[in-house]
């Protein structure tokens, strides 16, 4: 149980405590919980090449031909998910061998969650520019699987 004094003595030390003021100290302290940056909010981390960045948006740009601010939107999030598909994978094996190090078992690799993402705005952007160009376009499909097994014999579910 915490004393009247302890609460007191806490809030005047957390007065205290109000972070960096400068620009440079809050860009440093802006980091500080990042570990290997796959999940980042920012697309280039700072021991990464934007010049590489700028170049792969250039060329998926060329290669995907957006018309609009929807497309050009969508082939934003195919750069994106990209280039951290790229970063995954170049780092990917060490995490797998420092959770088994660990006696750890990853339950979902991130390369899924991006090339799912990837893919998404990908087909979406071929689903708009088939629209422009006067295709028919069929509307995105979902699956919704649903698998129970049964072990012969036993009448047991194990789904």
């Amino acid at each position: 149980m915490t004393t009247a004094k302890q609460q007191d003595a806490n809030r005047r030390n957390a007065a205290k405590s109000t972070g960096p003021k400068t620009p440079e100290g809050k860009a440093v302290v802006a980091l500080n919980a990042m570990k290997h940056g796959l999940l980042s909010r920012h697309v280039l981390l700072p021991d990464e090449d934007e010049a590489a960045l700028v170049e792969l948006g250039k060329r998926l740009r060329v290669h995907l031909q957006p018309v609009g601010e929807f497309e050009v939107l969508l082939v934003d999030r195919i750069v994106t998910a990209a280039w951290r598909l790229r970063r995954v994978l170049a780092i990917e094996t060490s995490l797998f061998e420092a959770y088994r190090s660990e006696g750890l078992h990853p339950s979902k690799p991130v390369s899924t969650a991006l090339e799912r993402s990837l893919y998404k705005a990908l087909h979406e952007l071929q689903r708009m520019q088939a629209a422009r160009a006067g295709m028919p376009v069929p509307p995105p499909t979902a699956a919704d699987v649903d698998v129970n097994v049964t072990v012969q014999g036993s009448g047991e579910d194990l789904s």
